[in-house]
């Protein structure tokens, strides 16, 4: 929602009034509905809801992977399609599972979207060891996916969608599929790269804890067909240790949260 004094041109994602109607033989399946927001550049947001509240549809949607049923999402505040100055904006996705393709190595994996883009191999290269650098994996560059943990994994994914410079990332529960203590290491290395890098972030997740470590903003989703119950702003301080999520404000913060959830 824009703030008093607050243009489009101030913000990097505007989402209105966006619906989503699967067909079915019942009539169909109405995942989101009228889902309104907005995200300023350098943004770190998490998106909460029920289970089927249409966290991860409203994610496919602003990827491009989805058509809304109706409603509007634009970037930098442009016209109503996906677009950055007449161009398509830079969109970086990591899903759950990693999906990394296990013929290439680390190196390789990370490499493949300029790979794709044609950009040459000597820069591809250079710009995945930086990556490599600034998500901890340096030693690792040879390493076949197989033998990565699933912490490992997500890290070599992170710099796979940072590679080619992305506008925006959207994260679908990066973190789902690992252990707790493995979750709970990869946020803090999530927060280092967040700072180190300033990227603007969209993050589903089903971790109360997760979302406010981790977000600037949380948007709360209502239960099917979703749509925007709350939008908390998170005033705890950055960088954030992990001692922070014993203190006493962020178990207010959290509580709101798990009322809004229901």
């Amino acid at each position: 929602m824009l703030i008093c004094g607050e243009t489009l041109t101030d913000l990097l994602l505007v989402v209105r009034d966006l619906s989503v109607t699967f067909p079915d033989s019942n009539g169909g399946l109405h995942a989101l509905g009228n889902v309104s927001f907005d995200i300023r550049p350098q943004e770190f947001v998490c998106v909460l809801g029920p289970s089927g509240s249409g966290k991860s549809t409203l994610l496919r949607i602003l990827a491009g992977l989805l058509a809304p049923t109706s409603g509007t999402f634009s970037f930098t505040g442009g016209s109503t399609s996906l677009s950055v100055s007449g161009q398509q904006p830079r969109i970086g996705v990591v899903f759950q599972q990693s999906n990394l393709m296990p013929w290439r190595t680390v190196l390789e994996n990370i490499t493949l979207p300029l790979e794709l883009e044609g950009v040459n191999s000597g820069e591809a290269r250079t710009k995945a060891q930086e990556l490599i650098d600034l998500v901890g994996l340096q030693g690792f560059e040879s390493t076949w996916p197989r033998d990565l943990s699933g912490g490992m994994a997500q890290r070599v994914a992170i710099a796979r969608a940072l590679i080619h410079d992305p506008d925006i990332l959207l994260l679908d529960e990066p973190f789902g599929s690992l252990d707790a203590l493995t979750r709970e290491r990869m946020w803090s290395e999530l927060s280092r790269i967040w700072q180190a890098r300033q990227k603007t972030v969209l993050m589903v997740t089903h971790s109360i804890s997760e979302a406010l470590f981790l977000a600037d903003r949380v948007l709360v989703l209502t239960q099917r067909p979703g749509s925007i119950k709350l939008d908390l702003r998170v005033d705890l301080p950055r960088p954030r240790p992990e001692e922070i999520r014993y203190t006493a404000h962020f178990g207010r913060l959290a509580r709101k949260l798990k009322d809004a959830i229901g």
